[in-house]
């Protein structure tokens, strides 16, 4: 039969034919599709796009992420989903698109949110491309995996993060006097981000390894700045889509070779060690290591390396970023800074290290934290994949009020910064409450965000481990400098600061001030 197709039939007809078996096939796949979500709940608001396969999206995904706008991206997709961005109540922030023809959904809408991160935390997950991509980086840690996997993770990871361990401050302070010294004292200008990545670098190795990469006197240190080219590529490959093979990753592989290079001795060190002086290790204040407790724990040198290096992402870089942005909002407003300064003195006066009790009780210290974490978010934008057809409760139909079918391996991408940015989840500006894009940490004296409006460690059961960690290490840091310096100088011009998103939020343009000493 072949044959005589091939002999009676021309080879146009024959592409004719071809042709149309696969518009057949595609619109009966279509059409089942379709049902499938139909039966669900439906669908969002569509991002219309122009270009075959929605290359136009991923275009626009990739230019917003080179030139530091990502967060005009996101809204410009809730803005061509065809809803008015003039009646905030009518506003959707949850709309869809095709990018590389396949399906994703969009959301900064808390209903939403909380039903990926919680209630319908089940359905929900990183998924297998996700754990793929990021695999020869962050490996089978707790960042890149679900379910039984997962939980796994947090259970080992968890005991780390006990009150009695945050809670010992010798860490922060062996580093923080070295990073005072770095900082002038009589207005010179100096890169605040480019110190503090380095400084919570240090701080983060000696916590994990009980050894500091010492990146504070040596800024040119191998492992830092692989550490860094490692993310730089990454991120690029993330947000590439289906086009990722065609990222270079040369500097990528011999970043990972560096990383695994320099934390393999310290695992092979601590396997070394018998079981009772590991455990004797960890329960000394002085010996005590997150590696040693690990180790405690399992003998694998995988599962090993591969939390190491994703708590060190975490622990480095959020606390780094948002150590940052708080600096440059501070340098803006002196009298910010002269507020806060007279609750630290006030507490602790001018030489004495703060304790874990002093820190919660700084009021405004504690607000000034909350505020620059709710504009700035440490993760920006996240994702989750269905694991199963399942559905948003939120966002569908003519007035957004009905659910939204979503299949199974659909990616759900969501975004704290747009989230905690939404004028309609705040209470209309008054002379007690600034606008929402202004920093402003009294807003907090007599106002609590709602449940799920304001997420910076994420919720749920994938609620951040280490965040009382982090807060703990801000707050320190912030209290000791601003005992050593009573001004702080900006040396930038307004408009010319990005928000650049790699993996966390940080300033693109660095945090170019300079500090006075106090009298």
């Amino acid at each position: 039969m072949l044959e005589f197709f091939i002999t009676h039939l021309s080879w146009l007809k024959l592409i004719g034919i071809a042709v149309g078996t696969w518009s057949f096939i595609t619109l009966v796949t279509w059409y089942k599709t379709e049902k499938r979500i139909q039966a669900l709940g439906g669908h969002a608001p569509s991002v219309p796009t122009y270009w075959p396969l929605g290359i136009d999206i991923l275009y626009a995904a990739v230019k917003g992420a080179l030139a530091d706008k990502n967060l005009e991206f996101w809204q410009s997709l809730f803005d061509k989903a065809g809803v008015s961005s003039s009646n905030l109540k009518a506003y959707r922030y949850t709309c869809e698109g095709a990018p590389g023809g396949r399906r994703v959904i969009f959301t900064a809408d808390p209903e939403n949110i909380k039903a990926i991160l919680a209630t319908q935390f089940a359905d929900y997950g990183k998924g297998k491309p996700f754990h793929d991509a990021w695999f020869n980086f962050l490996g089978d840690s707790i960042f890149t995996t679900d379910q039984e996997r997962w939980h796994d993770s947090r259970q080992l990871i968890r005991p780390q993060f006990i009150k009695n361990r945050v809670s010992d401050l010798q860490t922060f302070e062996n580093n923080v006097e070295k990073l005072l010294s770095k900082m002038g004292g009589r207005g010179e200008e100096v890169d605040m981000a480019a110190l503090f990545f380095r400084y919570t670098f240090d701080a983060a190795t000696e916590f994990l390894l009980g050894k500091s990469v010492n990146s504070l006197d040596n800024p040119r240190a191998k492992f830092s700045e692989a550490f860094a080219e490692v993310q730089r590529v990454q991120s690029i490959v993330e947000r590439a889509g289906p086009a990722n093979r065609l990222v270079p990753r040369g500097s990528f592989y011999n970043g990972l070779k560096v990383i695994n290079e320099f934390v393999n001795p310290y695992i092979e060190q601590a396997l070394r060690l018998s079981p009772e002086e590991l455990e004797n290790n960890t329960k000394s204040d002085s010996g005590y290591t997150f590696l040693h407790a690990l180790a405690s724990f399992t003998r694998d040198r995988k599962v090993l390396r591969d939390q190491l290096v994703a708590v060190l992402l975490a622990g480095r870089d959020t606390t780094a970023a948002t150590l940052s942005w708080l600096f440059y909002e501070l340098s803006a407003q002196p009298k910010i800074v002269q507020e806060l300064r007279a609750e630290i003195l006030d507490y602790v006066g001018p030489d004495q290290p703060p304790t874990y009790d002093d820190l919660k009780s700084m009021k405004y210290l504690q607000h000034t934290l909350n505020e620059i974490l709710r504009l700035y978010p440490a993760v920006p934008f996240n994702v989750r994949l269905a694991l199963k057809d399942t559905i948003l409760p939120h966002g569908g139909g003519p007035d957004g009020s009905l659910p939204i079918g979503v299949l199974k391996d659909t990616p759900i991408g969501y975004s704290p910064l747009l989230m905690q940015r939404r004028p309609d989840l705040y209470p209309l500006p008054s002379p007690t409450f600034p606008p929402v894009n202004v920093f402003a940490p009294e807003r907090w004296d007599n106002w609590t965000p709602k449940s799920w409006y304001y997420i910076p460690f994420n919720g749920g059961p994938r609620i951040c481990i280490g965040q009382q960690f982090a807060l703990t290490e801000m707050g320190y840091t912030v209290v000791r400098i601003l005992q050593r310096f009573e001004r702080i100088e900006r040396y930038w011009r307004d408009g010319e600061q990005v928000m650049k998103a790699e993996i966390v939020l940080q300033p693109g343009n660095g945090v170019k001030v300079g500090f006075w000493d106090a009298k």
